[in-house]
């Protein structure tokens, strides 16, 4: 008796498989596995996994698995690299932001250079070194305004801001991002 063997479709990572549009004025060198993107705000690099394989076609990048099978890994892997390679194409050409909040009574923050001083009701001020690739601006005395071409390091940075002293839950007071929205817990009764 013969064994019939039936055709599997080989299933691709539906974020995977969509190219990334290069918009005017960025532009993208693929070297093997390393990958660099220029733009108007600066230039980015990655190292893409080497289950991944990288082409550079019609002004965009497409991306594909190099090992062809239906295990999940090698698909989510293509899937990861296309989200990082996108985001760096979105930093090169727009930029990345992140806006904090100071509520409380005498918080308030000042960028000075490569230094960010927070005054937050605490006997000290806190002084927090601006790293490189990132830029603070502070419209206002309660605004904070995290810019960069990096997405992962804009967000690192406003979240290590906002640990210096999250929103408490009963007042609310503290650094929050903008678009946040505490609970406010209710205070007890006697």
């Amino acid at each position: 008796m013969a064994t019939v063997l039936k055709a599997t479709k080989i299933r691709t990572s539906r974020v995977g498989k969509k190219p990334i549009p290069l918009p005017a004025g960025v532009t993208a060198t693929v070297d093997g596995q390393q990958v660099a993107i220029k733009g108007k705000n600066g230039s980015a690099q990655l190292a893409v996994h080497p289950w991944v394989e990288v082409h550079q076609e019609n002004g965009e990048l497409k991306l594909a698995p190099k090992v062809l099978t239906n295990e999940g890994k090698y698909r989510a892997m293509t899937g990861t690299m296309r989200a990082l390679l996108n985001n760096m194409v979105i930093g090169v050409s727009q930029g990345f932001q992140r806006k904090l909040q100071l509520i409380g009574v005498g918080y308030k923050a000042q960028a000075q250079g490569k230094v960010l001083n927070l005054t937050l009701g605490f006997s000290h001020p806190v002084e927090f070194p601006i790293p490189d690739g990132i830029t603070v601006q502070t419209p206002s005395q309660t605004e904070i305004v995290v810019q960069g071409v990096d997405k992962q390091q804009v967000g690192e940075v406003a979240a290590k801001i906002r640990a210096y002293r999250p929103p408490e839950p009963y007042k609310g007071k503290g650094v929050r991002y903008s678009d946040e929205t505490i609970l406010l817990k209710e205070a007890k009764k006697k």
